[in-house]
């Protein structure tokens, strides 16, 4: 058996199995409630530079498959479970590089990270590498996740044509999108075309609605994306969903700011403030948008306030923090998306 550990920056220390690849991987400490997705968590592109823990008691136990990838390979730099569940889920994630260790004692860590927030952490396949001294002190010496702008290394680096037939036609700006995303929209009927988060306003506005997609990172230092965002408001339908919610936000005159711990699960309970209706949602992210009494705040999460969602009339602007896609998760919000695209239709 080979053993590692976890360390996080405050000096607490976890051991483990490896039973992922060799190496030492730096990265934010978080935790997600979900009780299924592991494969689809590891290759979101939102999990960039982040060490996932899982509070499932078991992962990996119903084997791996292709369609499940979020993206093209995985963004999640570690992963840290009780228990391991399963040959197959070992052999991927060692496969893809990924540093995995079992046998974390995963309630106390969660525990940790509730009480001191997410942390920066290291996670180490085999002790005998690296000692604990020396990687605790390296942890301290690594970025904070506030002010990091991750989208440059998710984001596509040139356009390409996800879905060429179909009514209407929608850009998706990519800052680190989910294929279920991508999938949900054509399913919904609509051609769809992916754009480098980069993409130029004239060029995106020849489209009949566009989607500002989920990413990982602080959305406070993407000035430049944020002032795409301003411009294309009023002259074309957006659609945010969370890094893309979050823009929407910040070019609208909203503040972000980085959560304890971050939302990260399929459970996540938000209410319509228009209805009333309380939507069981997936989340993924650690910014958020700061609570509003703006009647524009439309959805409000009822763990904490934070703004979920954001509706301009006015602006043909409207957004999410939740993932609508489910992807996996609860399927409360699907209909946003096939409405959205309903809309651009007519």
């Amino acid at each position: 058996m080979t053993v590692g550990y976890l360390a996080l920056e405050d000096g607490t220390v976890f051991r483990g199995r490896s039973v992922g690849a060799p190496g030492a991987v730096f990265g934010e400490a978080v935790f997600t409630t979900a009780m299924t997705g592991y494969q689809e968590t590891v290759t979101d592109p939102s999990y960039a530079e982040q060490l996932v823990c899982f509070t499932a008691p078991m992962v990996g136990n119903y084997g791996v498959a292709d369609a499940r990838n979020e993206s093209d390979r995985p963004h999640a730099r570690a992963v840290l479970m009780r228990q391991l569940g399963g040959d197959d889920w070992a052999e991927w994630l060692a496969r893809h590089g990924l540093v995995a260790l079992e046998e974390i004692d995963t309630r106390a860590l969660v525990l940790r990270l509730r009480d001191g927030g997410a942390m920066r952490a290291v996670a180490v396949a085999n002790e005998d590498e690296l000692s604990v001294v020396d990687a605790i002190a390296a942890v301290r010496e690594q970025p904070l996740m506030e002010g990091q702008a991750l989208v440059a290394q998710v984001s596509t680096p040139d356009p390409y044509v996800y879905s060429e037939t179909g009514s209407p036609r929608v850009a998706v700006v990519d800052y680190g999108t989910k294929r279920s995303i991508l999938r949900r929209l054509a399913a919904a009927g609509a051609a769809v075309t992916v754009f480098p988060h980069t993409a130029g306003v004239d060029e995106l506005r020849r489209f009949d609605g566009v989607v500002l997609s989920n990413g990982p990172g602080d959305p406070e230092p993407l000035r430049m994306e944020t002032d795409a965002v301003r411009e294309l408001l009023g002259t074309v339908p957006v659609l945010g969903i969370c890094l893309g919610h979050q823009l929407v936000g910040l070019a609208t005159g909203h503040e972000t700011f980085k959560l304890p711990f971050g939302h990260r699960g399929a459970n996540h309970p938000v209410v319509d403030r228009r209805t009333g209706r309380v939507l069981v949602t997936s989340q993924n992210h650690g910014f958020a948008v700061r609570p509003s009494r703006n009647v524009a705040a439309t959805h409000v999460s009822l763990y904490d306030g934070t703004v979920e969602g954001l509706d301009f009339p006015d602006l043909k602007a409207r957004s999410v923090q939740f993932h609508p896609e489910a992807g996996p998760g609860p399927h409360d919000a699907w209909p946003i998306l096939a409405r959205w695209v309903q809309e651009l239709k007519q």
